[in-house]
């Protein structure tokens, strides 16, 4: 299987034509054709429903979609890291991270990082940690944030400064808007929109002393802005994360702590032995120096 018909299938499940593929790749459409029999013959399944107007991809082509696009993606990401220039640092760092107000500080490194080295670029991935741990173990990115409780036991890693803080995100006019914190009794009965990540059920299960099943949960979420849309609609009330959603001025929606607290510690995470591009040591370097800094100057400080 060559790279070459990687990107012939990738264009026409993009393109749904024979002729708008094989315009975009400047190939024949008779080559093209051929090209895609001969792929389903050495794969031993059908990829493509060939309608009259378009061609749609069956269970089989959406699978191999997704395989394919890792592999081009890799490969891309391999051939820039040789081709960047050996004089200079540049090249692309990739980094996977959840929806946490602690970007401002990868975004405060990568700054600094850039402006001593502008040929460097940044490819950032927003997803849960499921989803980044996929990408990290297929070598799709560089580096992971994760936010605990997440397993980091096989990978290199380092605790960054910050803790981000659990609560309920709700509408202003919930009763519960004028409480100041948000106790595990108080969402009894409550209609619950929660993470899907993975490991987050038994982090609650812990803090409301009963099995976070129980609860009354309507929905999941991936990323928060779409949870947020749902609380809007009056669905339910999101357990989230702290400063990832607006609740000042005009918006309808407000954020109260939990309590007890349930604070989350987040971590910077590589594959172990990973072997890094010049531009990805220095982001590590940089960041490595930047959190020992942070973490004297937090001791220094007199009580």
């Amino acid at each position: 299987m060559e790279l070459r018909v990687l990107r012939y299938f990738l264009a026409v499940a993009s393109e749904e034509t024979i002729s708008g593929a094989s315009e975009l790749l400047h190939i024949s459409q008779p080559t093209l054709s051929r090209q895609l029999m001969d792929l389903e013959k050495e794969l031993g399944e059908q990829l493509f429903i060939r309608g009259n107007r378009k061609i749609t991809l069956t269970q089989e082509g959406i699978f191999f979609r997704k395989r394919a696009q890792e592999i081009i993606d890799l490969v891309d990401k391999t051939q820039s890291e040789f081709n960047s220039n050996k004089e200079l640092i540049s090249g692309n760092i990739s980094i996977g991270c959840g929806e946490t107000d602690s970007m401002k500080l990868i975004a405060k490194i990568a700054h600094n990082l850039q402006q001593k080295y502008p040929n460097i670029k940044y490819n950032i991935f927003s997803g849960n940690a499921d989803a980044v741990i996929d990408k990290l173990d297929k070598g799709l990115i560089d580096f992971g944030i994760l936010i605990e409780p997440a397993d980091i036991s096989k990978y290199d890693f380092l605790k960054l400064p910050v803790k981000d803080t659990w609560g309920v995100l709700m509408k202003k006019n919930s009763p519960l808007s004028s409480k100041a914190y948000i106790e595990p009794t108080d969402l009894f009965n409550l209609p619950i929109i929660t993470s899907n990540q993975t490991m987050v059920s038994s982090e609650f299960t812990k803090w409301l002393g009963k099995d976070f099943q129980e609860l009354n949960i309507v929905s999941t979420y991936n990323l928060v802005f779409n949870a947020s849309l749902l609380v809007e609609e009056g669905m339910g009330y999101a357990l989230c994360l702290d400063k990832l959603i607006n609740t000042t001025g005009d918006s309808s929606l407000c954020f109260r702590p939990l309590y007890p607290p349930l604070e989350a510690n987040l971590n910077v995470v590589w594959k172990k032995h990973q072997v890094f591009s010049k531009a990805s040591e220095k982001f590590l370097n940089l960041m490595t120096n930047f959190i020992l800094q942070a973490e004297a100057n937090f001791r220094s400080i007199p009580y």
